[in-house]
């Protein structure tokens, strides 16, 4: 088939047979919603793109894409995709995981994939519960959380997603939320396109076991004062009218009123193509409520990424070495037992 004639799928063609199982009102029916859309715009091919999953209601997506899909064990997709991506680095692999597959028991397999700069795309769907267990608390419920499995409240501090991920110099890091569907799709676009391990937090909301948690976050009356938008090259500025705005005080960030002597140029200004992770780390530790949580692009940089270092480094072992069995034998340090 000539370029000419190659049709472009819709999201509706990502759509699998399956018939989607989460319950209503769940914020992973945008997410998925938004995903096919993503495909379709930057031309996915279904027989090139793997999505894996692990074990939580997230992990179900593999079944409601129409492409290859892999769902794995608790906590274990980033190595599984890691796996698929060296076997063959022409497929697209995305990754669909939550707070309690992909911090807890997976947190180890999740550093590791970001770390190495595995050509992945990460989505971490954060509704801070373990949802598909029936409520218990998760590595990113809140200080104090009452749950079945915490019923006096719990004594854990949060993980916080972003700031592990810039830790371990992810070369692109997000945060978007369910139900702002076009940040969303923006969000999900930009890490499409990213070659490098590309990580999204995903503010999602389970109605079951832990309605409203970011009700600050998309409440008309509160969000545009809990929130900020992050614009690169542009001013961190935020409320209805954009008149209050974040600072730097010595190393600490400070909310400021423009006017009254203070204008945009002094504020602090976003820069995603900083190599220096630290600014961005920076705005991964703004939290509601004493900060607006920032929502978008925080890191975006270019790395060489690991599937493409070790397809070079067979290649070069190969040149090097002979084709004849006996001198791969004798080839580096040997030795003779009498």
């Amino acid at each position: 088939m000539s370029e000419s004639t190659v049709v472009q799928l819709q999201a509706k063609d990502y759509a699998s047979d399956q018939d989607v199982r989460w319950c209503p009102g769940c914020g992973d029916y945008s997410i998925l919603a938004q995903t096919k859309k993503v495909l379709s715009r930057v031309g996915a091919k279904r027989e090139t793109t793997v999505f894996v999953s692990g074990i939580g209601c997230s992990s179900r997506f593999p079944y409601y894409v129409n492409t290859y899909g892999f769902h794995s064990i608790h906590g274990r997709a980033p190595g599984l995709a890691t796996g698929i991506k060296i076997a063959n680095p022409d497929l697209t692999v995305w990754v669909a995981t939550g707070d309690g597959d992909g911090l807890s028991i997976g947190g180890n397999h999740l550093l590791h994939a970001i770390r190495r700069n595995v050509n992945i795309k990460i989505l971490l769907f954060n509704n801070r519960i373990y949802g598909l267990t029936k409520g218990q608390y998760s590595p990113t419920s809140p200080f104090g959380k009452k749950t079945k499995s915490t019923p006096m409240g719990s004594v854990d501090f949060p993980l916080h997603p972003l700031s592990v991920a810039i830790g371990a110099e992810a070369t692109f890091v997000a945060r978007t939320i369910d139900v702002n569907v076009k940040h969303l799709e923006y969000v999900l676009e930009r890490a499409a396109q990213h070659k490098g391990s590309a990580f999204i937090e995903i503010y999602q909301n389970c109605n079951i076991f832990n309605d409203m948690a970011f009700e600050y976050a998309t409440a008309k009356e509160t969000k545009d004062d809990t929130t900020l938008y992050l614009e690169h090259n542009r001013p961190l500025t935020f409320g209805k009218d954009h008149k209050k705005g974040i600072r730097l005080n010595a190393m600490d960030p400070e909310i400021v009123e423009l006017g009254s002597g203070i204008n945009e140029d002094d504020l602090l200004f976003h820069n995603e193509k900083q190599a220096e992770p630290s600014l961005a780390y920076l705005l991964s530790r703004m939290h509601y409520p004493e900060f607006p949580e920032p929502m978008g692009v925080f890191r975006c940089v270019e790395r060489p990424t690991y599937e493409d270092m070790v397809v070079n480094q067979v290649r070069t072992a190969k040149e090097k070495s002979s084709s004849r069995l006996e001198d791969l034998f004798n080839e580096g340090e040997t030795w003779e037992v009498n």
